[in-house]
């Protein structure tokens, strides 16, 4: 079984559904994918930060199934957890959406396997998803690639959150999670989540950036990772493009190897809409 975690509100769909047929359109395996979402409703915060919807939820688990009757989903609801351990705190209101801080709970949701591959939404697989998940964390409490800007800005091995291989027995042990949430109860963190692993890291495996390739595409790259990045020209500016925005893969990236994902995405985000339509009638 390959488990795999997510976080996010409604808004994540597109997501999560681009990423999972990345995943299963480039990956041979015939071991089965079990998807944990961790959501919450937090529209005490914004009004659009509403729980991904049993709707949602049962939409990509019939498309997982199309690739293997023994692929599932679960979402998981940590509303209360959130409320309870971080209701209020310093950087709920940070740039970055409170929901990255969900995956800080992986300690403490019940039914969590001991190895666990989180991974931010704006993801696409262009290799075999194996080639990281069978990474040996023997001792270490987690793989992660360098973040791209912050090997310069902060340190050489600071790390990207958006792709974390998790060995939860070791997490549990040293008491990882556990510091990391302490820290974003009481301090006020730049990059919240990702700063408070980083700080809270006893042992950790790093990665070649191939497994979260943040700002280019090679043929040996296994993870794209679309986050925010800066461009140069026409003037330097930064933009947020993530790969449901199909157009602009094409135009400004260039990209067509995503093609047979996106148009299967488009295909299948149409249904879900009609769908959706039909319940409304």
């Amino acid at each position: 079984m390959i488990e795999i975690l997510f976080s996010g509100n409604e808004r994540v769909f597109d997501g999560v559904l681009t990423c999972m047929l990345s995943i299963m359109k480039r990956t041979e395996t015939k071991e089965p994918f079990r998807v944990h979402v961790y959501t919450m409703d937090l529209q005490r915060v914004k009004s659009e930060y509403t729980a991904i919807s049993e709707k949602q939820i049962a939409f990509l688990e019939r498309i997982m199934k199309e690739y293997n009757r023994e692929n599932s989903i679960r979402r998981v609801d940590v509303t209360a957890l959130y409320e309870q351990e971080f209701g209020g705190c310093p950087n709920e209101g940070t740039y970055c959406s409170p929901y990255t801080l969900l995956r800080l709970f992986a300690d403490l949701v019940p039914d969590m396997p001991d190895k666990l591959l989180y991974l931010d939404v704006d993801i696409l697989f262009q290799r075999d998803i194996t080639l990281l998940y069978e990474t040996d964390l023997a001792g270490y409490e987690y793989a992660a690639a360098r973040d791209h800007y912050g090997k310069y800005l902060i340190n050489p091995n600071y790390m990207n959150a958006g792709v974390l291989l998790l060995n939860m027995p070791e997490i549990k042990r040293t008491g990882l999670l556990k510091k990391a949430r302490e820290l974003i109860k009481t301090k006020k963190l730049l990059f919240a989540d990702q700063s408070a692993v980083y700080r809270s890291t006893t042992r950790k495996k790093m990665l070649p950036q191939r497994f979260n390739d943040q700002k280019f595409l090679h043929k040996h790259t296994v993870v794209r990772h679309f986050s925010k990045r800066l461009f140069y020209l026409p003037y330097p500016h930064t933009a947020n493009i993530k790969q449901w925005m199909v157009s602009d893969i094409h135009r400004i990236f260039g990209y067509y190897q995503f093609d047979d994902i996106l148009y299967d995405y488009l295909y299948y985000k149409q249904q879900y809409q009609r769908e959706c339509e039909n319940d409304h009638e």
